[in-house]
């Protein structure tokens, strides 16, 4: 029996009942003044209409949902809001629990254990790992491209394990990751525009350190963005954890290099502090003038937009740098939905997606353009937000690289699916203790190689003796 403490997690909890917040907090959603400041304490103004299109069969009884605290904070108060009136309009009582990144994956494991807990968790990365205790929703999926066409192919490598024929999830959504950098610096040693390849970060990053004292910010530590930052460095120098097929290839020349590379960028442009980075530690740096360049998403910028605008006004992005075999970057987060087996609430939790996913371009505004859609149709402005930021951006057109951000992007599972072992080596963070052990010197970059490939074919062969992994 698990302990009380393990499904206690903190939570910040929103009950609707036909509409009305009848526990918890107050909702912030339904009662702050919207007017036309981007950084305000409510919900955005001016953002798309939602649409209403009813169940395909008459709702009842309580859903909850279990979701994580975004990044950008009028998410989350547009959210709620969102979840009420649906609630209202199909007459079902919803509890929302918005819980911590870090937490979502001890809390998942605790209530399916238990056999109790949420009917609908949403996660921020694959968890295929979880799919023998979760429904397979390949009836929504289908319902959905029925809908809105064919479904973003990040989205579905990453909610979909061939070797079972299953949706393990449902990913309606995703978050890019861009390389993050103060223009100012860059500028100083001739690259404005910043990096555009792998050895440009080197060499420019060890000059700025060298004048400045201000280091890189790429992390080796357990944590999302070292996991990431890992990945995309493997891919772009020919390497993987896993072929098409599934096979792990981790142990190759290509991976080799790619950590000797890790450690030539720590010895001459970083510091040892990347090797305890929590996932804020690089946004704060880079807002603060400590870093020069971060791989992220968009939400340090938009902190910065309303904390320091004259920082935020000298930071700006760029695509996947390029190495040896091409420039690929992982996505910064991938949305996946998942019903655990013992939930009451299915047929809800299901119906809620299809109105969420119809919704998305709300989605997308509430946060700021941080959050896209896997059925880009959904969010037919997009573009246009991108090229004219709606929240002041400086200039106006900074985000328009991520226009194209799904064509130099990949899911953890690259170049194939995600899969329960591609989920927990990323859980385990196998990857950035792999590169971090050569960078402090521990082992050699092969040793280094040879001890993950280790690991990751003993995650894999655990996996397909249960006939999850191909």
């Amino acid at each position: 029996m698990l302990s009380s403490n393990l499904l206690s997690a903190r939570l910040s909890r929103r009950r609707f009942v036909g509409g009305a917040a009848v526990a918890g907090v107050a909702l912030a959603a339904g009662c702050a003044h919207e007017d036309d400041d981007a950084f305000g304490a409510g919900v955005l103004a001016g953002g798309p209409a939602e649409q209403f299109t009813s169940p395909t069969a008459k709702l009842s009884g309580a859903l909850r949902i279990l979701a994580w605290s975004h990044f950008v904070p009028t998410y989350d108060r547009w959210f709620d809001g969102f979840v009420r009136r649906w609630a209202s309009q199909v007459g079902v009582d919803v509890t929302v629990d918005h819980i911590d990144l870090g937490q979502i994956t001890t809390r998942v494991a605790a209530e399916i254990y238990a056999g109790r807990g949420h009917d609908l968790i949403q996660y921020v990365a694959p968890l295929p790992q979880f799919e023998p205790a979760v429904l397979d929703l390949t009836d929504l999926v289908r319902e959905a491209n029925r809908r809105w066409g064919p479904q973003l192919e990040l989205c579905r490598r990453s909610s979909f394990n061939p070797a079972t024929n299953r949706y393990f999830a449902y990913a309606p959504g995703w978050v890019p990751d861009p390389g993050n950098y103060r223009r100012s610096m860059w500028s100083k040693i001739g690259l404005p525009d910043g990096p555009s390849s792998w050895d440009e970060l080197l060499r420019g990053g060890a000059e700025i350190r060298r004048a400045t004292g201000v280091q890189l910010g790429l992390g080796m530590s357990q944590e999302l963005d070292s996991n990431m930052v890992g990945r995309s460095l493997l891919w772009s120098f020919g390497s993987s954890i896993q072929d098409a097929e599934g096979r792990v290839t981790l142990e190759a020349p290509e991976a080799v290099a790619a950590v000797e590379f890790m450690t030539r960028l720590y010895r001459e442009a970083m510091t040892d502090e990347v090797f305890s980075w929590i996932p804020s530690s690089n946004n704060q740096g880079l807002v603060a003038g400590k870093l020069s360049y971060i791989c992220n998403s968009i939400s340090a910028w938009r902190t910065a937009q309303r904390s320091t605008p004259a920082v935020a006004a000298d930071i700006d992005f760029v695509p996947a740098l390029a190495g040896p075999a091409g420039a690929t970057a992982a996505h910064h987060l991938v949305h996946n939905w998942v019903i655990p087996k013992y939930a009451t609430g299915a047929a809800a939790g299901q119906e809620f997606l299809l109105h969420y996913t119809a919704n998305f371009a709300a989605a997308t505004y509430s946060s700021m353009l941080y959050d896209l859609c896997a059925w880009p149709g959904r969010t037919p402005e997009l573009a246009t937000w991108l090229r004219r930021d709606p929240f002041r951006a400086d200039p106006p057109g900074k985000l328009e690289l991520l226009v194209d951000a799904a064509r130099w992007s990949a899911d953890l599972g690259h170049p194939g699916t995600a899969n329960a072992a591609v989920g927990e080596v990323a859980s385990s963070f196998v990857i950035p203790d792999m590169f971090a052990r050569a960078a402090r010197g521990e082992v050699s970059a092969a040793v280094a190689v040879a001890d993950a490939a280790a690991q990751v074919r003993s995650v894999y062969a655990k996996w397909r003796a249960r006939g999850l992994v191909a």
